[in-house]
């Protein structure tokens, strides 16, 4: 048995009832191959790969908290810290019902990756809770964010562990979070990033997802000898990375089709109109219903369906496995050149493979939506400084790592004759550096 198919199988077997785990260690593993058989011999006897696919420590707390009713309710919490052999673990706090050991472990080990790639030093790391902050008082999320950070707060801080940001985590949580850690551990810190701008946040935070996945996506087009500008684009989501993506999208030139929540999608032929999303969303917190009430001309249409409407890109910005088979023969029977991945892993392997079997240029989320990431990292240098850039430079400097990360994998699937797979480019550069690390640091 080759040494990957070994180390996967005693993934499963090890880590049983947890797909998505297994779904990114064997997508990774496998566009791995080509590098592992060059060097297998040293990779088996420092047993690399399996170090690799076990997390340092994981963590799972209970988390306590008192509704509005006076109910004690009870939640659970998870913090895993991957890999820390380039720096400080790094990765975001998803707030979501369906939050388990296995996503947050599938979440933190794509992150070992994607911040490899960024070319900053941060490590792998992933956190979160089965807390729904959705239809919950500004009382009632604070409360759950206290009890959260009093057991968290043991585990992280400015050199070892530096949560931030994901689903259901936005600056409102982050800002909970911090006060109790402060609180706790009496110490001011760059502990945590997506801080808001008065106590120690970066400018172009907030827009950093969805801006860098258009820079990515943008350079990706221009290699291939097209152009963003008279696209038109279909987004899933409509939280933080799908706004911003369609934001940067439409300075482009391009025009923006869709978006979709929880509940539905609307299409708008005309365009979305972002005042009318941030209002619903980030004002509102409301659901994508009320889109029509601002735009009468657009659809609304329940359950699934942005990946049937025609479209030149496709940019998933919503959560893992969201885009099916099925979603990806609809793409390519309508002539999409392009998918560029804003969440994590939205799309199933068998979806990649038909893309990329179809000539479809298709970029994966750990290099496509790091900018939120190499962002956070941003933060954290100008925490460490104990200054404020402006928002031009944070967006340049975005840019360039975006645009760096692109040719970087780029360059990595030539080398290993893998030219136009970004996903096989992006595994082997976010690799490669960590490899390194890892072995020139000895056996730990």
């Amino acid at each position: 048995m080759s040494y990957v198919d070994q180390v996967y199988e005693n993934v499963v077997k090890k880590n049983p009832a947890e797909p998505e785990f297994h779904q990114a260690v064997k997508e990774v593993l496998e566009s791995l191959r080509p590098v592992i058989e060059a060097n297998e011999e040293t990779y088996r006897r420092e047993a690399l790969l399996e170090r690799l696919v076990e997390p340092d420590r994981q963590f799972k707390f209970r988390v306590p908290w008192v509704d509005d009713q006076g109910q004690v309710q009870v939640n659970t919490g998870y913090r895993v810290q991957f890999n820390n052999s380039i720096g400080p673990y790094k990765g975001g706090l998803r707030l979501h019902p369906s939050v388990n050991l296995g996503i947050i472990k599938f979440l933190g080990f794509e992150q070992i990756f994607k911040n490899s790639l960024t070319g900053l030093p941060i490590g792998g790391g992933k956190g979160g809770s089965d807390f729904d902050p959705k239809g919950k008082s500004d009382r009632e999320v604070m409360a759950f964010c206290q009890s959260f950070m009093t057991e968290l707060c043991k585990y992280i801080g400015a050199d070892t562990d530096v949560p931030a940001g994901d689903i259901g985590t936005g600056a409102r949580e982050i800002g909970y979070m911090f006060g109790q850690y402060k609180k706790i551990k009496s110490v001011y810190e760059g502990v945590l990033t997506g801080k808001g701008l008065s106590y120690g946040g970066s400018l172009a935070r907030t827009e950093a997802t969805g801006y860098g996945l258009l820079y990515l996506t943008e350079e990706m087009l221009k290699s291939n000898g097209h152009d963003m500008a008279g696209k038109t684009v279909a987004i899933s989501g409509s939280g933080n990375v799908a706004i911003y993506a369609a934001q940067k999208a439409q300075q482009m030139g391009a025009k923006v089709v869709t978006c979709s929540d929880s509940n539905g999608w609307v299409y708008d032929p005309e365009g979305i109109d972002l005042d009318a999303l941030k209002e619903i969303k980030e004002v509102k917190r409301a659901r994508l219903t009320e889109y029509k009430n601002y735009r009468p001309n657009s659809e609304y249409h329940e359950g699934r369906g942005v990946w049937t409407v025609k479209c030149d890109i496709a940019l998933p910005c919503a959560t893992q496995n969201e885009l099916f088979i099925e979603d990806a023969e609809a793409l390519v029977a309508n002539g999409c050149i392009a998918v560029a991945e804003g969440a994590n892993m939205p799309t199933t392997m068998d979806a990649t493979e038909y893309l990329q079997k179809n000539g479809v240029l298709f970029a994966p989320g750990k290099a496509a939506n790091a900018g939120g990431v190499a962002t956070s990292a941003l933060e954290m240098s100008q925490n460490s400084e104990r200054l404020s850039w402006t928002f031009e430079e944070v967006d340049s400097k975005l840019k360039n790592i975006m645009v760096n990360i692109f040719h970087n994998l780029d360059d990595a699937a030539k080398r290993y004759g893998k030219e136009g797979d970004y996903v096989a480019g992006a595994n082997i550069a976010g690799f490669e550096k960590v490899a390194e690390a890892m072995l020139a640091q000895g056996v730990c």
